[in-house]
């Protein structure tokens, strides 16, 4: 198979800050659709997956799963996608597509699937490689319509922290009359407040912090609970049909389950690990409530999402970078230093 050198950026150790490399992507495939990437969304998964913080990560390492772009080219049995469109690519770029998740539009569930970078590319047999780059070759089934109505640049951090908070409101069937609480104001917590609002429901940001009420009410909370004070945490006890944890790190999980209703569930969306301190299961048990998790979102709920966004005037709130601002932004994120999401121009790159 032929490829090309195209520029990226990125990382080949975990210790190292992300500078700018070659990389080969392959030639257009009769089902492929060539991009040329206009704007990447920044993601903590993306930090964490650059320096080996879950143990998986193979070198070099392109990150960048949060895609907007141009069609530059597109294979002979193209049929969704024509050469101008702007399109997007999320968190996926394949899977086995037989298994019955794969069936049921559950990619993302796919014992098979493929990270847009970190995983395996069956053409080229080596590593894919994300959106921080010039271009991006992906399958015409995982590539995605844009709404053009939509501020581009706005658009790219939906492909993640949008669908990670849309899927669970969805598949819980978050509508009018719902009332969802959202714990953490980031990159998640801020799509989770504008998608649950347009979806009808009550929602309530859970925070530590008062400086953060204006900002909630603004991008759709109805109220905020402080979560340090006791009197408030105590008053918002058995309200909750739905809590979206969206914090990236270590915490206490007891205080939000007792603020669920009987038959809720609290979804968590932002910590990988194990819990400390360890769940406790009484209020679960007196008041059948639930504890899950969630992942991305599939294919056609991706799109379906984008759709909405269209509709609703719905994106990201964001600060744009260049590419070389990388290392300083990672800085940042990890202080929570941006309001509410990271996008890189990528024609910085150039």
């Amino acid at each position: 198979m032929t490829t090309k050198p195209i520029q990226a950026f990125g990382t080949e150790a975990p210790d190292a800050d992300l500078k700018q490399i070659q990389i080969e992507r392959r030639t257009v495939l009769p089902d492929d659709v060539e991009i040329d990437i206009l704007y990447c969304g920044v993601c903590h998964s993306d930090l964490h997956f650059a320096k080996n913080d879950w143990g998986m990560t193979e070198y070099p390492v392109v990150p960048g799963h949060e895609i907007v772009g141009r069609v530059k080219q597109i294979g002979d049995n193209v049929s969704k996608h024509k050469v101008g469109d702007i399109v997007a690519v999320g968190c996926l770029v394949d899977s086995c597509r037989t298994c019955q998740n794969c069936k049921n539009d559950l990619e993302q569930y796919c014992p098979e699937w493929v990270g847009t970078y970190g995983g395996y590319d069956k053409h080229l047999e080596t590593n894919t490689h994300g959106g921080y780059s010039q271009s991006i070759v992906v399958d015409e089934a995982f590539v995605l319509s844009v709404p053009s109505n939509l501020d581009l640049a706005g658009v790219a951090p939906v492909l993640c922290a949008g669908i990670t908070t849309w899927s669970p409101l969805r598949y819980w069937n978050v509508g009018e009359g719902t009332k969802v609480a959202v714990v953490g104001l980031g990159g998640l917590g801020h799509m989770a407040l504008k998608l649950a609002n347009a979806l009808g429901a009550h929602v309530t940001l859970f925070s530590r912090s008062p400086n953060k009420i204006e900002d909630a009410k603004a991008l759709g909370a109805h109220e905020v609970v402080i979560s340090t004070d006791e009197s408030q945490m105590e008053a918002a006890m058995g309200r909750f049909d739905l809590i979206l944890d969206t914090v990236p790190y270590e915490h206490d999980f007891n205080p939000y389950i007792n603020t669920l209703n009987v038959n809720g569930t609290l979804v968590i969306l932002g910590f990988l690990g194990v819990l400390e301190p360890p769940l406790v299961t009484v209020p679960m048990i007196m008041g059948r409530k639930s504890v899950a998790g969630s992942l991305i979102g599939g294919i056609a709920e991706t799109q379906e999402l984008l759709d909405f966004c269209g509709k609703h005037n719905i994106t990201s709130d964001v600060e744009m970078i260049k590419m070389q601002d990388i290392n300083t932004a990672y800085k940042r994120m990890l202080k929570s230093d941006v309001k509410y999401r990271f996008v890189i121009d990528m024609s910085s790159l150039k």
